[in-house]
């Protein structure tokens, strides 16, 4: 296909590979939500048992390990005297999908800390929230699958039209494969197509509560 047909692949594939970048951020994403919330649930329940809070937090070890991961820099802060709010926001500094979570137990902590407030009933109501943002979340990503299901077709329409044109003798991959015009042609039609793609990927992906 020419050089515009080396563009347009490199135009697909880079649509193809952040896309499926993409996916794999909103799996990891929603697997730590999960581990995260489990996590709370058992340091709220420590915190019912009569556990100290630092103690706590320092069963982060049992813990799954992306939620460890995030936990960590709290439960150190925690054995040292430090702010365990504080903490809790630097552990999710590099992992925005978690901002709000954490903003929550953090809030929950800084509470308890400077009023006096059960530290487990805010915990609990924390934990409440994350488990409902994470159904929530997979409920709507489950009733969009067919608006997905649609993009993707409409997507595919332009190739399905390309097919259509070779069957019936009009040949447009011969118009594409020749002469400048034919080049920037395919150039311009895949990069619209990448763009129709992202833009509906984009309107999908901000349906989903974070």
């Amino acid at each position: 296909m020419g050089p515009g047909g080396a563009l347009a692949g490199a135009l697909v594939t880079s649509t193809i590979r952040r896309r499926r970048a993409q996916h794999r951020r909103l799996s990891t994403a929603t697997t730590t939500a999960s581990q995260l919330a489990d996590a709370v649930r058992r340091i709220t329940d420590e915190l019912r048992a009569g556990s100290h809070p630092a103690a706590a937090l320092d069963g982060v070890q049992a813990d799954g390990p992306q939620a460890r991961e995030v936990l960590a820099p709290a439960a150190t802060a925690a054995r040292l005297g430090d702010g365990v709010a504080a903490a809790l926001r630097r552990g999710a500094a590099d992992r925005p999908e978690l901002a709000g979570d954490i903003e929550r137990i953090a809030v929950a902590w800084s509470l308890a800390d400077r009023h006096g407030i059960p530290l487990a009933d805010l915990l609990a109501r924390a934990h409440d929230d994350i488990r409902w943002r994470i159904r929530f979340g997979a409920t709507v990503r489950a009733q969009l699958a067919g608006p997905r299901a649609t993009a993707t077709v409409l997507t595919a329409l332009p190739v399905l039209g390309l097919g259509l044109g070779q069957l019936v003798g009009a040949d447009p991959i011969g118009v594409l494969r020749s002469g400048v015009l034919g080049q920037v042609l395919l150039v311009i039609g895949v990069a619209l197509a990448a763009a129709g793609m992202a833009w509906s990927e984009y309107i999908l992906r901000t349906a989903v509560p974070r």
